[in-house]
């Protein structure tokens, strides 16, 4: 419904609407809410159960959603209890400005210019908009394949170099030398990361998956899909994953596929000359959404050479929408990302991308052979699902409350940001330097297949202080790239190269610096982590209880149970991870086991709280709308949920009138209540939005001096006036000038006006209301009467109103009704984290 407040969470709080908005002067009409509503004084505050401390009234001049309230989840719930704050961003986490957040309109509004346009597009146009969709795709797939091969080649080099540098000088006895300088190289590339990050693009920070699925549920917050975000993620993520933080370049890619599919569905640029008219058809919120979701599976298989993966991963975690076409195109657009890495890796088994070019666009090749297991062998996988299950989730509730108090820290400025940073990359420095001194070393095996020990490049078996014919098996995981220590710890017939203990350390090294090491303000993501945390785990269990008569689970395969097993726990995901294992490992005989595990850790994990994606969303202050409704929704019409004021127009509107209700409100639709002249009877015209109107206050075409109707279709105008523009560029209310004169002019509303908006009755369930609005990517969604002598329509609903703790705030007795996990808690004395 329309407000003129703003919804903000602060510390888990919400503010109910402000003081209403005073009455518009002229013919536009200010409706109360329905009788059966709940409406809050104004100004009062109610409480959310995510906290019980009272929060400070807000200001009305914050973001606001499609309706005109402030995106409800604008602050994130990580902040403290102590802290008051209000840092509301998309990118809180890394204390980013206040920015406003709004919905995306992927409805088409049906007016009559739109049914003008396509009543004249022919076989021509349909061919252009039809071959222009392909196109994207394909070039989607090609930079994000060109950009994913680049990511990984400086990668690979930039931390192989590094290594190479710093063994030479352990082999020369310089070990203090080689300590500072690969603590050195490894602030400075953090350091540079977290600059860029931090003064160019903030909304680039973290993996970007939570921002590209809240933008594919119809959330659009500003500057998360910019082209300055393009240029940090991809070059901050490269610099921080070579600074030898525990953090992975899988996330990033969904992001950086996400930003290059939506800049080349802006529908051009006059700023940049580029105003073809086959780009016209993509100006629209609609079309860029399906190339955003090809853009993130396009970039999962560029991460990981997976592209039925990359699909599977579009359509189980990312995309809110799907239908069969776009399962094309995004299949269209991994494909290609399969082809140009392929053909790409060709060049590099050549030998011509520099010592270090392989790496991880390598498949794991570590299965070829047959792999058979028994009865007696499905215990300890079992184990290994449920262990897993818990440890994910258990992973999951450290996370938040580490970054619970990251926040704190990075609300205090951009210096405790970049300082933070730097002392995550110093103690990660110390621990991977340090603690390989704590290994053994261990004779080389005779029958080795490759140099041992490793000297001078990546493999099984790192020299570190060892003597000659030794290697230390705890460097050969912790001293090396994430590519690298996934290949030792998959690698098959390695069951006596590394001791239980050096995995377990390994294990704990790797989940602690994969928790620190996320909430900085660098673009990092958890994929590649958690994939190599789960591998130690799965391969130290295999220690445990593999070695068994008649048992052929090897260690290794150990290792990529143990990873699925914990992706599982903590991503909560089963298909697209299954086929992304099975590609990563080229082996489909793998299929059974993983599936068990997979299906077996999500159940687990899910009785202890959501994936660490959703958490993050939450956290961030992105209003994601769940496919589910609650419980206690369907005890609930969404006459119950509904608050005013509200604002309508007549089919013939003052000039001034317009103006003004723009002016004192952040509404973004408003509906067109017209009055017949035969009974007097109000009937509901249609919708028109504020970027409409704001079009038609520019152009002043539509202007008349009498309040009569037009009776045209408002033929001077075009679709391609009423388009939107990318990146979320359009014109405002403070832009227009109009004079003195034009204030006393009309504007005949009606061609312009959505004459088919989605309406349900006042007495529809919540919950019913709820599928519907975010099944079909709605922004309003109109409410009618039960009873045709009332207002034609009473109200408006939008994103906010389904949100769990505006209706929990409105109906407080209905909190125990809501559904409810298992909770993990921390000891009394941690609790102020």
């Amino acid at each position: 419904e329309f407000r003129v407040s703003q919804i903000t969470i602060v510390v888990g709080r919400f503010a109910s609407p402000l003081d209403s908005a005073p009455t518009a002067r002229g013919r536009a009409t200010l409706l109360s809410p329905a009788p059966s509503s709940t409406l809050l004084p104004s100004g009062c505050l109610f409480s959310s159960p995510l906290n019980k401390n009272p929060m400070n009234r807000l200001s009305p001049d914050g973001g606001f959603d499609g309706n005109g309230n402030s995106e409800s989840l604008a602050t994130p719930l990580l902040l403290p209890q102590r802290s008051l704050t209000n840092s509301t961003s998309q990118v809180a986490l890394v204390g980013a400005n206040v920015c406003p957040i709004e919905s995306l309109d992927y409805e088409i509004a049906e007016n009559d210019v739109f049914k003008q346009d396509w009543r004249s597009r022919g076989k021509k146009q349909m061919f252009q908009y039809l071959f222009m969709k392909w196109s994207l795709c394909f070039l989607v797939g090609l930079i994000v394949s060109l950009i994913g091969f680049f990511n990984n080649l400086a990668v690979e080099n930039i931390a192989g170099l590094k290594f190479v540098v710093t063994s030479n000088m352990m082999l020369a006895g310089r070990s203090k030398m080689a300590f500072f300088v690969f603590s050195a190289s490894n602030m400075i590339l953090t350091l540079f990361a977290c600059l860029i990050t931090a003064f160019i693009a903030p909304a680039a920070a973290g993996s970007g998956i939570p921002e590209v699925k809240a933008y594919l549920n119809g959330v659009d917050a500003p500057g998360i899909l910019s082209l300055r975000t393009l240029f940090v993620k991809v070059v901050g993520s490269i610099t921080a994953v070579s600074a030898s933080l525990v953090v992975g370049k899988a996330g990033p890619m969904v992001h950086t596929g996400a930003c290059v599919a939506s800049l080349l569905s802006q529908g051009g640029s006059k700023k940049y000359g580029l105003t073809w008219k086959w780009l016209r058809f993509f100006k629209n919120d609609r079309d860029r959404r399906d190339l955003v979701t090809c853009g993130s599976a396009a970039g999962i298989a560029a991460a990981f050479r997976a592209p039925v993966g990359g699909v599977l991963f579009a359509l189980e975690e990312m995309a809110s929408w799907w239908r069969s076409a776009l399962l094309w195109r995004s299949f269209f657009a991994t494909a290609v990302v399969a082809i140009v890495l392929r053909a790409l890796i060709d060049v590099c088994l050549s030998g011509k991308c520099g010592l270090f070019g392989k790496g991880g666009l390598i498949m794991f090749d570590v299965y070829s052979a047959n792999i058979t297991y028994h009865l007696a062998d499905i215990p300890s996988v079992l184990l290994l699902g449920v262990m897993g299950g818990i440890l994910g989730s258990f992973y999951n509730f450290l996370l938040e409350k580490v970054l619970r108090v990251y926040n704190y820290i990075n609300e205090k400025g951009t210096v405790y940001k970049i300082l933070l940073a730097c002392l995550i990359s110093l103690f990660t420095s110390c621990l991977l330097f340090g603690v390989p001194w704590l290994g053994t070393c261990q004779p080389c095996p005779p029958d080795a297949l490759e140099a041992c020990p490793t000297i001078g490049r990546s493999g099984n078996y790192k020299k570190f202080q060892c003597s000659s014919g030794h290697y230390n098996d705890l460097a050969s995981l912790i001293f090396n790239t994430n590519d690298d220590a996934i290949r030792n710890l998959f690698s098959r017939n390695t069951d006596s190269e590394f001791h239980a203990s050096s995995v377990l350390v390994f294990f704990l090294i790797c989940c602690v610096l994969s928790i620190l090491s996320y909430g900085i303000v660098a673009p990092v993501g958890l994929f590649v982590p958690v994939i190599v945390t789960g591998a130690s785990y799965g391969r130290f269990v295999g220690m445990l209880f593999g070695s068994r008569p008649h048992s052929s689970l090897n260690h290794g395969l150990y290792a990529v149970l143990g990873a699925a097993s914990f992706l599982g726990g903590s991503m909560r995901m089963t298909v697209s991870l299954c086929v992304i294992l099975l590609e990563l490992t080229n082996n489909l005989l793998l299929l059974p086991l993983i599936m068990l595990v997979l299906l077996i850790s999500k159940t687990v994990a899910d009785a202890f709280n959501g994936n660490f994606y959703d958490l993050i969303m939450k956290a961030k202050g992105l209003p994601y709308l769940e496919a589910h409704a609650e419980p206690y929704m369907r005890q609930l019409t969404v006459a119950d949920v509904l608050s005013g004021p509200l604002w309508t127009f007549h089919g013939v509107e003052k000039v001034g009138t317009i103006i003004h209700v723009l002016r004192i409100t952040r509404h973004n639709g408003f509906p067109i209540v017209d009055e017949r002249s035969e009974d007097d009877s109000r009937v509901l015209s249609g919708l028109i939005l504020r970027a409409h109107l704001i079009v038609l206050l520019k152009r002043k075409d539509a202007f008349m001096s009498t309040p009569v109707e037009r009776g045209g279709s408002g033929a001077e105008f075009s679709a391609a006036d009423f388009a939107k523009r990318g990146s979320g560029n359009g014109d405002t209310i403070d832009d227009l000038q109009i004079s003195a004169e034009e204030m006393e002019m009309y504007v005949d509303l009606r061609p312009f006006t959505n004459a088919s908006p989605y309406t349900v009755v006042e007495t529809m369930s919540l919950a019913k209301a709820l599928v519907l609005f975010r099944q079909l990517g709605l922004r309003h969604l109109l409410v009618i009467p039960k009873i045709s002598n009332r207002s034609p329509v009473v109200g408006i609903l939008t994103r906010h109103d389904f949100m769990s703790e505006h209706v929990l705030g409105l109906h407080p007795l209905l909190f125990r009704s809501r559904w409810k996990r298992l909770r993990l808690r921390l000891p009394r004395t941690l609790s102020i984290f």
